[in-house]
């Protein structure tokens, strides 16, 4: 097999792993004439873009989508009917720096299928990285998939070479795990998330020591599967709690389930709806960067986010007492939760109204949408309608406008 029918097979197949952005590696670059590639605070997913705005893509591919496993929800499980192939080491090598020095990409990602064993596969992965580092001197981004039963001592070379690694979960509960990834070993999984944790805390004590050994400067990362199985929002972003929590992750991805060819009756016949995901990561951001618990976000009796209003919004409707806020003497906590501010947008009111009192006209220099937030704020020049809060058709004020259903032809 050629290596641009390798690259075809092995590039799609990989495409559904969300989990490969990345932030917060350390700086390098090449100006010294020593090495090939750079990396920059903030590099970030293929086609995604980092805080500076700039547009960042990864070389995402599998070294063989050929594995031993028989994930139910995997479109390249043993018992697939998919076209199989395999890179060699060199091969993957040579692709990084020939897609690096045509301007393709900044960086790479890269799985594996599990052939042989753990150990012999994640030993081809750590093999690319190495070969990359140490023979090509390439300093651009690697993020590298870890194989939870892999040897320990294969995982530290890993961190050695790469900016990030990652461990999917799969999914939020054992039971379903143990039910459509009977190979696969939550308590494998935690484990190793543990060590990964221990060794990162140990490699960010050891920064003021330039000859400590470097250990994925960017952290590690998890993904769970959306809708394989009838787990609710509820419990998938408990789940994230715990896992931000306990190992410090940088990122939870959430990936809607993808219905596969000759899939087990065990799984969904239909995807759920990709606004689901979007949701879940609206939330997640709510718990990592807005000070909001899973319990707040989501009631208990209802287990599900609402899917045509922002968890956010969702959260302040349920809440109308705590509204109208004040914006320029509330606390940043407080204002955090007004439905259309953002973090950003938070601190730029707290800079701005130091020197001046906020009005309705400096909203949009604040970048604030005035819809969303008017009913929920007193502005010096802006106090909603008492009757506004508790009027029951505040909620569909906020709504997607209702379409007429077509024909499907």
């Amino acid at each position: 097999m050629n290596l641009q029918r390798k690259l075809e097979i092995l590039a799609d197949a990989a495409k559904y792993d969300a989990s490969c952005a990345s932030s917060g590696t350390e700086r390098r670059d090449s100006s010294d004439g020593k090495g090939l590639g750079s990396t920059a605070p903030g590099m970030g997913i293929c086609h995604s873009y980092a805080p500076d705005g700039r547009c960042i893509s990864l070389l995402k591919i599998l070294l063989t989508n050929a594995c031993n496993y028989d994930c139910l929800y995997c479109v390249n499980r043993a018992t697939s009917n998919v076209p199989r192939a395999r890179f060699t080491v060199d091969e993957v090598v040579q692709l990084t720096l020939d897609f690096y020095r045509r301007n393709y990409i900044e960086g790479l990602f890269l799985s594996s299928g599990i052939i042989r064993s753990a150990d012999y596969t994640m030993e081809q992965v750590v093999s690319v990285a190495r070969k990359l580092r140490e023979q090509h001197h390439f300093r651009g981004y690697i993020h590298l998939k870890t194989i939870p039963e892999a040897d320990d001592a294969l995982i530290t070379e890993a961190g050695k070479y790469a900016d990030r690694l990652s461990i999917n979960i799969e999914v939020p509960e054992e039971e379903s795990l143990t039910k459509l990834a009977p190979e696969k070993d939550v308590r494998a999984i935690r484990r190793t998330m543990g060590r990964l944790r221990l060794k990162l805390d140990e490699a960010k004590e050891n920064t003021k020591n330039t000859n400590a050994p470097r250990f994925a400067p960017a952290g590690q990362s998890t993904q769970m599967i959306v809708g394989a199985d009838s787990a609710s929002d509820q419990t998938i972003l408990s789940t994230s709690a715990n896992l931000y929590g306990s190992y410090n992750l940088k990122r939870v991805y959430y990936s809607a389930f993808s219905p596969i060819p000759d899939a087990s009756r065990s799984l969904p016949l239909s995807a759920p709806p990709l606004v689901r995901e979007h949701r879940l990561y609206q939330a997640d951001w709510l718990m990592r960067f807005y000070g909001f618990d899973v319990d707040e976000i989501i009631e208990k009796a209802e287990g599900m986010l609402a899917l045509d209003i922002d968890p956010k919004l969702a959260w302040a409707l349920r809440h109308r007492d705590r509204f109208p806020l004040d914006v320029n003497r509330a606390s940043r906590e407080d204002l955090l939760r007004v439905p259309g501010f953002g973090a950003k947008a938070v601190d730029r009111i707290i800079a701005t109204r130091r020197v001046t009192s906020i009005r309705v006209s400096d909203l949009a220099r604040l970048h604030i949408p005035r819809n969303k937030a008017l009913p929920f704020i007193v502005l010096s020049d802006h106090r909603p309608l008492p009757h506004l809060l508790d009027s029951a058709r505040l909620a569909e004020r906020f709504r997607p406008a209702a379409k007429q259903l077509g024909f499907g032809f």
